[in-house]
């Protein structure tokens, strides 16, 4: 797997204790940044390849074998990689010792709040999956503060067990369904959210419980966002290309824009909110007060209310809503056309403007793939100048199952760790 530097998130904040930023090498860039530089180099291509010798990183950075052995020794004493024997080209010389990245040592807390499920994800360097907790709750009826509070408890556990594994987070990610700036929830009308300072208030809430240990940073980003780089990082290399649409289904509809191997996250950070899109001029008021959203004819509620299920059953609800299309139950596939339909009428327009390589379903859309792609990719058919959507073209896909927000949000914590090694030596 590979793990692509991300832009820099306008949509998101870290509070006081972040790590810093790699440095610009300028003209007149000293050795400590250069070699600063040059670790975080090495580091990322021992990471991007899963496993590599001194030589063939030297080959792939174009540093020398002599000045790759330094920093590689460097990670090593510092925790960061490990040795795990010897490799056989099949060429004259002596056996490469081969490198990884660490199993044990720095990793990355991911914590995703969502309307009616809260988890914690946490990944060691590598990206590997090594902590998950998840718990299913309705939060729309329940103050930001005690979300938060009960969201620390499960983050703390999570710490506790990574501990126990011999890893040590060095910062959390936090990941909602809203508009996020500067470390506050601007607004998230599925959770009746807004202008909710998250990232100072859950960092207080951790350096509280975990005296006397040092506070952990805290950022926070748009769930979609943080799981459409999970689904660029982590998916298969063959399916996912660099440049794709993401939409997330849950109780809310929410989108993120992937191009060329990063996020398009607008001026404000508050791009991708396709389920606020109009799919109706003349339909039913949504929660963000406009009316007609895609939201009100695909999103979580209105599936489960179309196909005769309580649209308030959350996760049993779309596993039930899943159960009834398989046994072709008249109503679940009326309502997943429908809702296939109107996700084609509004990825037309968006496929037209911003022409993606593919579109990729998640959340609680990925096991529901089956029936609603057939219904949005004739409307996409039908609607996209280009002719490349035809049905059956296989653009619009489900997401790969290691593809959520609370991984997504986890990894990106580790990323300061992969851009300076040597901050947390």
């Amino acid at each position: 797997m590979t793990i692509s530097p991300p832009a820099s998130p306008s949509g998101s904040a870290a509070h006081s204790g972040k790590p810093p930023a790699p440095r610009s090498l300028g003209a007149k860039a000293d050795k400590d940044t250069v070699r600063r530089s040059n670790l975080s180099l090495v580091l990322r291509a021992v990471h991007d390849t899963g496993e590599s010798t001194r030589a063939q990183v030297a080959a792939r950075v174009g540093l020398t074998r002599a000045a790759v052995s330094s920093l590689v020794e460097q990670l090593l004493e510092g925790g960061f990689l490990a040795e795990y024997g010897k490799t056989f080209s099949g060429q004259a010389g002596r056996p490469g010792t081969v490198l990884k990245v660490a199993r044990t040592g720095v990793a990355g807390i991911g914590v995703e709040i969502n309307v009616d499920y809260l988890a914690v994800c946490v990944v060691d360097l590598a990206g590997t999956d090594r902590v998950r907790l998840t718990e299913h709750l309705d939060n729309r009826t329940r103050r930001p503060s005690d979300v938060l509070c009960r969201v620390a408890e499960l983050a703390l556990r999570a710490i506790d067990s990574a501990a126990a594994q011999e890893l040590r987070p060095v910062g959390v990610q936090l990941a909602l369904p809203g508009l996020i700036s500067e470390g506050t929830v601007r607004h998230a009308p599925n959770l009746g959210w807004n202008d909710i300072t998250v990232v100072s208030r859950f960092h207080r809430i951790l350096a509280v419980e975990r005296r006397p240990l040092p506070p952990l940073p805290v950022s926070a980003d748009n769930e979609a966002n943080l799981a459409a780089l999970a689904e660029l990082w982590f998916g298969d290399p063959q399916e996912t290309p660099r440049s794709f649409l993401y939409l997330s289904g849950e109780v809310g509809v929410g989108g993120a824009l992937v191009l060329g191997g990063g996020l398009l996250r607008g001026a404000h950070g508050f791009a991708g909110e396709i389920g606020h899109v109009v799919a109706q001029a003349d339909g039913p008021p949504c929660r963000c007060g406009a009316r007609g959203c895609l939201e009100q004819y695909a999103g979580q509620r209105a599936l489960l209310r179309n196909a005769g299920l309580d649209e308030d059953a959350g996760v049993p609800g779309v596993e039930e809503l899943e159960r009834r299309a398989l046994d072709e139950d008249g109503p679940a596939l009326t309502a997943l056309y429908t809702a296939g339909e109107k996700l084609g009428l509004v990825l037309s327009g968006a496929v037209n403007l911003i022409d993606p390589e593919a579109v990729v379903l998640g959340g609680a859309y990925r096991g529901l793939a089956e029936w609603l792609v057939p219904a949005a990719e004739a409307v996409l058919a039908e609607r996209v100048v280009s002719g490349l959507w035809r049905v059956g073209s296989g653009r619009v896909r489900a997401a790969s199952l290691c593809t959520d927000a609370a991984r997504g949000a986890a990894a990106q914590a580790v990323q300061a760790v992969l851009n300076d090694p040597l901050a947390y030596a």
